[in-house]
């Protein structure tokens, strides 16, 4: 079969029960995530119902499955089953009913089939130690593994921050040598979504936007999808007025943490990492680490394994980031305060005292 022979992500849809009203609220929620304009929702529409399915191929490397995880529940319930069957996913080691000699011959028919139209996700650094020994699927070495599937790709996208950064298994001394999906693929373009786990929504936006504009969605200069990855999760967290207020946890028990301050004392990372957990939220937009209570480490940075202790404050924070430094919040905050009691206490003591004169005084014999 074709890619232009595959069934379109409508006609999948409809097989699958799902409404037109249901499909076109996840086209609006698609442009809403990627930051497109009302203008663009039709183009969506339009791609959703015309376009076929994207072959992927998705490569488990060195890693903990946590990707995965997170990859297969997708908060949206109509996300959670087009992220598994919009994409026509062939070839999954996690999920996958084959094994052996047959799983092997799935992927190999898809990277034929497909040549050049297929998306690749790669989950897992890449181990290059001694050969690279250290993590073999099928008696090939990941290095080899990944070369393979990535040579007929249109893209790959590193997907988890093991993939992006080597994480876990690269941080010092990184005994099997591991390294990152872009230090091996450099002839195709690799898109990174860094997160320990990441948010399984960004790669079907990615999706959504190639199908809608024949082209890779806008990427920062760490090629990371600009939509999900523009801003600091300091700048829509859900205590940010109490980091404002200077009002900070300093134990995990103490009343500070039971009101929900701010956990920036508590080694809280959100000032310098980009990622948009505050924004999106885990388990259908119920929370995300910081609003359940844990400092966030900053999982979707570079080497932030290496970056410890991670209960531990930020030595600093740059100024234009957040304004002032934090260690000098709670000291400003009660400076006014007091500057304002006081200036309230001098303003009501005069007003008595005003009072108390005019009472006091003698009268004139006009009587004023």
């Amino acid at each position: 079969m074709s890619l232009e022979e595959k069934e379109s992500y409508y006609q999948w849809a409809l097989k699958k029960g799902i409404s037109r009203r249901n499909f076109l609220k996840f086209c609006t929620a698609m442009g809403a995530m990627l930051g497109l304009e009302a203008s663009a929702l039709p183009k969506i529409v339009n791609a959703m119902e015309t376009k076929p399915r994207i072959p992927v191929i998705y490569l488990n490397l060195q890693e903990c499955t946590c990707c995965s995880e997170s990859f297969i529940r997708s908060g949206h319930p109509l996300v959670a089953d087009l992220i598994l069957n919009m994409i026509s996913l062939d070839y999954m080691e996690v999920l996958q009913a084959a094994a052996g000699d047959q799983a092997e011959a799935a992927k190999q028919k898809t990277m034929k089939d497909f040549f050049g139209k297929y998306l690749l996700v790669v989950e897992g650094s890449v181990a290059t130690g001694d050969g690279g020994v250290y993590c073999t699927i099928g008696g090939k070495t990941t290095q080899s593994v990944l070369e393979e599937a990535a040579e007929g790709a249109l893209a790959v996208v590193a997907y988890g921050s093991c993939a992006v950064n080597a994480c876990v298994q690269g941080s010092a001394p990184n005994p099997t040598n591991a390294v990152p999906v872009k230090e091996i693929i450099t002839n195709k373009p690799v898109i990174n979504v860094p997160g320990c786990p990441p948010i399984a929504e960004v790669i079907t936006g990615t999706i959504v936007y190639y199908l809608t504009f024949g082209t890779l969605p806008e990427l920062t200069n760490q090629g990371r999808p600009k939509a999900f990855y523009q801003h600091r999760i300091h700048d829509n967290c859900n205590r940010r007025a109490f980091f404002d207020a200077g009002q900070f946890v300093e134990s995990f028990d103490d009343e500070g943490a039971k009101q929900g301050w701010c956990l920036y004392k508590m080694g809280c990372k959100g000032p310098t990492t980009y990622n948009a957990c505050a924004i999106t939220q885990w388990n259908d937009g119920l929370s995300y680490p910081i609003k359940s209570g844990h400092p966030c480490l900053g999982c979707s940075e570079d080497h932030f394994f290496d970056k410890g202790p991670f209960y531990t404050h930020l030595a600093d924070v740059p100024n234009h980031v957040i304004g002032k430094n934090p260690d000098q919040i709670g000291l400003i905050g009660l400076g006014v305060a007091g500057a304002a009691a006081g200036a309230h206490a001098l303003a009501t003591a005069a007003g008595k005292a005003g009072k108390t004169s005019t009472h006091n005084s003698p009268k004139d014999k006009s009587g004023n």
